[in-house]
C-alpha cells in the first residue's frame, strides 16, 4: 500500500515585535493538502489565468495586493481583485482543509509571552482533530523560515506530536498552496480586526464593505475549515 503523505503550508501574519493598533494580532495558517489528491490539473490553469494577465510565474502576496504596495504599486484596483479571486477561487475548488491560530498581541507583555500563547493555540488545534493528522504515514511541513520562533515552533510541535514529519523551506513563487495559505492569513487577519471595529481604507476600497467582505469571502472558506 501506498504511503499516505500530508503537505502541510504554512504561513503568518504578524511579527514578534511589539504591540502596533494597525496590527494588533499574530496569525498562523496551517493548509492541508492531502498528496494523492492531484490538484495539477488546478494548478496548470491558474497559472495559465495568471500568464493571461501578464503574471507568469508570479507568487501572489494578498496584503500587499489589498494594499496597493510592493509590486502592486502601479496596479489599478480591478487588475489586484482579478488576481485575488483568481486565487480565491483556486483555493475554494481545490481539496484542501486548513486552520488558523490567532493572539491578540496586546495581551503579550514581550515576545517570550506571544510565542508561548501561540504555540499552545496551535498545540490545541491540532489536538482537537488528533484523529485526522493520525490517519497519515508521513507529514510534511512547508515553510519559508520567515520567522525564526514559528520556524523553532513549528519544528517542535510537530515532531513531538507525530512520528514521521519532514520540514522543507519552501519558496512562495514555486508553490500555490504557500500562496493560499497567504490567503488564509490575510482573509482571517482582517476578519479578526473587524471584530475589534477595524476595517482600513485599502480594504474599504478592495472589498466594498465589511458585509460584503464576510459574506462573499471569509464566509464561504469556512467548509474547508478544520474545526
Amino acid at each position: 500500500m501506498a504511503e499516505k503523505i500530508l503537505s502541510c503550508f504554512i504561513d503568518e501574519a504578524g511579527d514578534f515585535g511589539d504591540f502596533e493598533s494597525h496590527s494588533p494580532f499574530y496569525i498562523v495558517s496551517v493548509i492541508a493538502h492531502e498528496q494523492s489528491d492531484s490538484i495539477q490539473a488546478d494548478i496548470d490553469g491558474l497559472e495559465k489565468y495568471l500568464t493571461s494577465l501578464g503574471y507568469p510565474h508570479h507568487a501572489i502576496h494578498t496584503a500587499p495586493l489589498i494594499r496597493r504596495e510592493g509590486a502592486y504599486e502601479l496596479v489599478q484596483v480591478e487588475e489586484r481583485q482579478k488576481l485575488f479571486n483568481l486565487l480565491f477561487r483556486f483555493a475554494r475548488k481545490i481539496p484542501i482543509r486548513f486552520f488558523t491560530a490567532l493572539v491578540r498581541k496586546s495581551e503579550c507583555a514581550d515576545s517570550d509571552v506571544l510565542e508561548a500563547k501561540i504555540t499552545k493555540e496551535i498545540k490545541n488545534k491540532l489536538e482537537a482533530c488528533m484523529d485526522y493528522w493520525h490517519t497519515f504515514d508521513k507529514i510534511i511541513i512547508y515553510y519559508d523560515n520567515g520567522q525564526k520562533p514559528l520556524k523553532r515552533i513549528l519544528n517542535v510541535l510537530f515532531n513531538t506530536m507525530f512520528a514521521n514529519v519532514e520540514v522543507r523551506k519552501v519558496s512562495p513563487v514555486d508553490y500555490k498552496l504557500f500562496q493560499v495559505a497567504d490567503l488564509i492569513c490575510t482573509l482571517d487577519h482582517i476578519n479578526a480586526k473587524i471584530e475589534i471595529g477595524q476595517f482600513s481604507n485599502s480594504e474599504a476600497e478592495f472589498f466594498s464593505n465589511r458585509q460584503n467582505f464576510k459574506k462573499n469571502f471569509w464566509r464561504k472558506l469556512n467548509s474547508q475549515r478544520i474545526q
